[in-house]
């Protein structure tokens, strides 16, 4: 029987390889436990997406840029926190492969006819690109993420200038209003699983579109005040047309898995044993003493109380310095030209200052940012996840003091007042202090004065962990007024990103256009052209921020 059965499995055997031997050979180059791009199912692709957009904005505005923007400071390793001492270290490549996924989204969405889907890779598309120009300025556009279909020019795209960049995203906001214009039920797809943002909600997401829009409407409003007031009024002027985000609940906020530490937040220390990233990153004086000036009741979440106030008293002998009762009480002579803070609750660190780890006169044993002496970060931002920690792309507050800075300007956006309140509002409810919000807004430094710098100053103050956005807004108002330190690299703020030299000697030919189209300023002098205090063409001609 074992002899028949050998004898029938060699015809079977001989038969087999003749049919693999007529097949082309790359029929079998294909991994039956993968994805195959010509069959995937866009949602496959889109949670990466829309989970790598959201790190790559909360690892910008919780880390270096709310160093540029003061929110908060190191006490080491703080060269591009405090600094600006980036060195050209920044790189679009991460923002680029985003890109690429979200436009495989978009291409198997057009195939599928998933509309739905068209109009959230459009959304993603407009804040991804959105996001690299106001950070370089002109970057690849027009002939990004096409490889080398179509011939070596996809290989080594042509930078297109900002202004073209803000229209293309501009008209695909446009677009992707139209496509997220049905109700949920309409669409022949759903993204519910895939969308960690709004559950595959595409009220929701049509809203983001149009907020987005007033956004970078308002980005132009220097360059292009008549194509920013006309693009805000016509969206203010049709609700139903173009809804925006105007409650919190509507925000396009992600919430971290906390599952590893690639899905969770960042310098958290559930993953970080050291603790290190954690207890680095201190609240910055400039931004403590803002809070503290108003009677911030965001300030309480957002940062610990000092474990050792310092107190300081006259009737002290000459060389005390002991703890009594949690606190640490000194003589005059001991902080005689020293810097010291006493505030007995909340101490910050100040920008880019020489020794940060030993401020206000943090004991030697205590240094390696184990300062008692100044406030560390709430206790929250040591977890992996929670209630309060997202990456926060856009909001409700920011859109109404987008409102409330275009009503201040005069154009029809509504009741300027009434949009900065709310705004100030949105924010309490986003932070869980809702409740102080009446005696907050009651206040005289706090009430609507009418001024551009008010608004942004609170703009300011809620972007906590989403500082990116601050930033642009400082550039292009100069608000709020902020100050370098000593250690700083420039006696200014910087403006934008060195372009990397990897891509400079790559794609040396069209980076070089780019960077001769950039603004010399007294300020980039030292660097050249390619400098983060040489003007994009969004600021060029303005006089701002400086």
């Amino acid at each position: 029987m074992k002899i028949f059965t050998h004898k029938l499995l060699i015809p079977v055997v001989l038969f087999a390889l003749t049919v693999f031997s007529c097949r082309d050979l790359t029929d079998l180059n294909v991994n039956p436990n993968g994805v195959q791009p010509t069959t995937a199912h866009p949602n496959l692709v889109l949670s990466t997406v829309l989970t790598e957009t959201g790190k790559a904005f909360v690892n910008l505005g919780y880390q270096d840029i709310a160093g540029v923007m003061q929110h908060t400071q190191k006490d080491g390793w703080s060269g591009g926190h405090n600094d600006y001492d980036w060195g050209g270290s920044q790189s679009w490549s991460s923002y680029y492969d985003i890109l690429r996924n979200n436009q495989f989204v978009y291409n198997r969405s057009v195939e599928l006819n998933f509309e739905l889907h068209q109009g959230i890779a459009l959304v993603m598309k407009s804040m991804v690109f959105g996001l690299i120009t106001d950070l370089w300025g002109d970057a690849p556009y027009s002939q990004a993420l096409k490889g080398a279909v179509g011939g070596t020019e996809n290989t080594f795209p042509v930078y297109d200038t900002q202004e073209a960049i803000y229209t293309g995203i501009l008209a695909d906001l446009e677009k992707a209003n139209t496509l997220l214009s049905k109700a949920k039920s309409a669409y022949n797809s759903t993204a519910e699983s895939a969308d960690v943002y709004y559950k595959g909600d595409p009220a929701k997401w049509r809203k983001l579109a149009n907020s987005l829009a007033l956004r970078y409407y308002m980005r132009l409003s220097l360059k292009k005040p008549d194509v920013a007031k006309a693009g805000i009024e016509k969206i203010i002027a049709n609700a139903t047309q173009y809804p925006i985000i105007t409650a919190s609940a509507d925000d396009a906020a992600m919430p971290f898995a906390g599952n590893s530490d690639s899905d969770s937040w960042p310098a958290n220390t559930t993953y970080d044993a050291s603790e290190s990233n954690y207890r680095r990153l201190k609240m910055s004086d400039t931004f403590v003493k803002a809070l503290l000036a108003v009677s911030d009741p965001r300030l309480p979440v957002w940062a610990n109380k000092v474990q050792i106030p310092l107190v300081v008293d006259a009737t002290l002998p000459a060389g005390t310095d002991k703890i009594i009762d949690g606190k640490r009480y000194l003589s005059p002579d001991k902080v005689v030209g020293k810097d010291v803070n006493t505030d007995p609750n909340y101490v910050g660190l100040p920008t880019a200052i020489v020794g940060g780890a030993s401020y206000n006169l943090s004991p030697t044993a205590e240094q390696a940012a184990k300062n008692p002496h100044v406030s560390w970060l709430n206790d929250i931002y040591k977890a992996a996840k929670g209630p309060l920690l997202k990456a926060r792309l856009m909001s409700a507050s920011e859109v109404n003091f987008i409102l409330a800075e275009a009503a201040q300007k005069g154009w029809a956006a509504g009741d300027a007042k009434a949009r900065y309140e709310a705004g100030v509002k949105a924010s309490m409810e986003t932070w869980g202090v809702a409740s102080a919000y009446p005696a907050y807004i009651a206040q005289k430094a706090v009430a609507y004065n009418g001024t551009q710098q008010q608004i942004i100053e609170q703009k300011w103050m809620a972007s906590w962990t989403a500082a990116t956005e601050a930033w642009f807004d400082y550039r292009r108002t100069g608000f709020p007024v902020l100050k370098t330190g000593p250690s700083s690299k420039r006696k200014v703020l910087p403006v934008r990103f060195y372009y990397m030299l990897d891509e400079r000697n790559l794609n040396k030919a069209n980076s070089d256009v780019a960077i001769g189209r950039l603004e010399l300023t007294p300020n980039s002098e030292a660097d050249g052209k390619n400098s983060p205090w040489s003007k994009p063409w969004v600021l060029q001609g303005t006089g701002k921020p400086w």
